[in-house]
């Protein structure tokens, strides 16, 4: 009887340890597969759930913007949005550099420059552009920039440019101040580098590329990442839960994607173009090139009057232009009275008992490190964030003022951005509760400008969803979005952030939201038509006019 007693205490013996042996097994691989089937369900590029089985590593990944499922509206949308954003550049071929358009041997007319101009009148300027053989262009598609300005009044607006397809421009100036108002046209870029940059936004998506750290215990691995990741490696999925927003990494040789710690920009992809390509990229000679009149470049602008209004309704995202202009390097909208915020304690009237959220790249950034440089009683709260990155928390205690900053999802060429820090705007718009004391301001633009078109829309309209839901539920919510701005220009800059790049960003922006309910600092206008030199980051004076006109659509002025 004991023999057999000892034998069954045996075999139960046995049975626990291959039982615990299972169980230590299945756990190491569910803790390996980790990220690597990305979640027990995910969401695909098209919103759909599936299976970890279908969610496993990617051997033969796609790019989410080529494989995305739309509704018939979004898919009409997209495709009008595409449409009115072809640039007219024929194609004649191969063009030699010195058959390329010539800023210097370019000029431009002032119509009628010899009458006298009221205030509120339109001034025509038509511009002739001509090779560097001096011989008349025969076809469109040059991006050119133009302003009038009075130095002596630090005033300023902007000029709308028409393509008449065969060398020939007109641009439409409406005169807004009294004076001697001059003319200023320049050739951003030469229709032969349109043709080249709008190659590398369908072709080179990657021409930007960014990694992540991938760290366990006393191994790290190094890997890139991005929205699209050509080729047959396996990958890391971290397309997003709740939006889709597709974005890969390199599976790390020895680690599980789980192991991820951060995401940072990797550089700037070199050998771009050839020799003969980068001829119609020189600075000093065809970008941002200065086009001289033949003949005089100003007009004298007499007074007139000029309907005032001040309906902030139409100050949403519409279509009136110029939307403002400077004057004493004031910007003054045209659809409604800009309150200027010269002193802290207005700031702080204005935003008393109000929770602010900047969400987007470095040009909101700026917003908060004004706020908090210029308004004593905003105290900036050490949260340990890298330096520039964030996320930034400032507050106000006596006054009840809580200032938040955070950057916007991926793709971001931000230096180091923890992981746990990569939120989307959309997810974070959906946490709001949102109300009569709560403000928004948006600004999503610059690092999407390497990318083909469908990545910046499907991103909005993420963020537009989500805008709507939350006006829905809080339509005293106050939602603000700053537009794109010009920058500065050389011959290696073009390729990755041109000017040319981020207006077309800056208007499927507007458009986008155009009748949602948002309202616009109009910073492209606000850039191009002041005297300063053209930069990423707009100097403080500037920056200025931004948050007044933020703090005015917050605290607007009585009719």
């Amino acid at each position: 009887m004991w023999t057999s007693f000892f034998k069954l205490r045996l075999f139960c013996c046995l049975l626990a340890v291959l039982m615990v042996v299972v169980l230590v097994i299945n756990v190491t691989q569910v803790e390996y597969l980790d990220h690597e089937t990305v979640s027990a369900t995910f969401i695909d590029s098209s919103g759909q759930f599936v299976s970890s089985q279908v969610a496993r590593i990617s051997q033969n990944p796609y790019c989410g913007y080529e494989h995305q499922t739309l509704s018939s509206w979004e898919r009409l949308e997209e495709d009008s949005l595409l449409a009115a954003l072809q640039w007219q550049v024929p194609d004649v071929g191969p063009v030699p550099f010195v058959k390329s358009t010539d800023p210097s041997s370019s000029y431009f007319v002032i119509l009628n420059s010899a009458g006298f101009f009221k205030v509120g009148s339109q001034l025509e300027v038509l511009v002739h552009v001509q090779d560097f053989q001096k011989k008349p262009k025969k076809y469109g598609g040059d991006y050119l920039q133009a302003r009038i300005h009075t130095p002596k009044l630090q005033a300023g607006a902007v000029g709308r440019v028409v393509d008449y397809k065969n060398g020939f421009y007109k641009v439409f100036f409406t005169l807004l101040w009294p004076g001697k108002v001059k003319v200023s046209v320049s050739l951003v870029h030469p229709s032969e580098g349109i043709r080249i940059l709008q190659h590398l936004q369908e072709e080179k998506p990657d021409r930007v590329y960014f990694k992540s750290l991938f760290r366990s215990g006393r191994i790290s691995e190094t890997t890139e990442c991005n929205v699209c990741l050509p080729g047959s490696l396996p990958l890391c999925n971290f397309t997003d839960l709740y939006t889709g927003e597709p974005w890969f990494c390199f599976k790390p040789a020895k680690l599980p994607c789980s192991s991820r710690i951060n995401h940072f920009k990797g550089g700037y992809l070199k050998g771009l173009l050839t020799a003969a390509e980068s001829a119609f990229f020189q600075s000093g000679i065809n970008i941002k090139v200065p086009i001289n009149a033949s003949g005089p470049d100003w007009v004298t602008v007499i007074p007139g009057r000029i309907k005032e209004t001040n309906n902030l309704e139409l100050y949403q995202v519409s279509g009136t232009f110029p939307s403002g202009y400077y004057y004493k390097d004031q910007w003054r909208p045209r659809k409604f009275k800009m309150y200027q915020f010269n002193d802290p304690d207005n700031i702080t009237e204005c935003l008393q008992r109000k929770v602010v959220y900047l969400f987007g790249d470095s040009t909101i950034r700026q917003w908060f490190e004004y706020l908090t440089t210029f308004v004593p009683d905003l105290v900036e709260f050490n949260l340990g964030s890298p330096k520039n990155v964030g996320p930034f928390l400032a507050v106000d205690q006596k006054h009840n003022i809580l200032l938040k900053y955070r950057c916007h999802g991926p793709p971001i060429r931000f230096t180091t951005v923890f992981s746990s820090e990569l939120h989307y705007v959309a997810n974070e718009l959906n946490g709001i509760v949102g109300g009569k004391n709560t403000v928004v301001a948006i600004a999503v633009w610059s690092h999407f400008s390497t990318f083909p078109l469908e990545v910046y829309i499907r991103r909005l309209r993420n963020i537009r969803r989500a805008v709507v839901q939350l006006l829905d539920r809080s339509p005293k919510t106050v939602v603000v979005i700053r537009t794109a701005n010009a920058q500065e220009l050389g011959p290696e800059v073009s390729l990755f952030n041109s000017d040319w790049y981020n207006f077309q960003l800056d208007t499927i922006l507007r458009r986008m939201f155009s009748g949602v309910g948002v309202y616009l600092v109009d910073a492209w206008e606000m850039t191009l038509a002041h005297y300063l030199p053209h930069k990423l980051h707009p100097d403080e004076v500037i920056v200025k006019n931004q948050v007044d006109m933020f703090l005015s659509f917050v605290c607007p002025l009585e009719a």
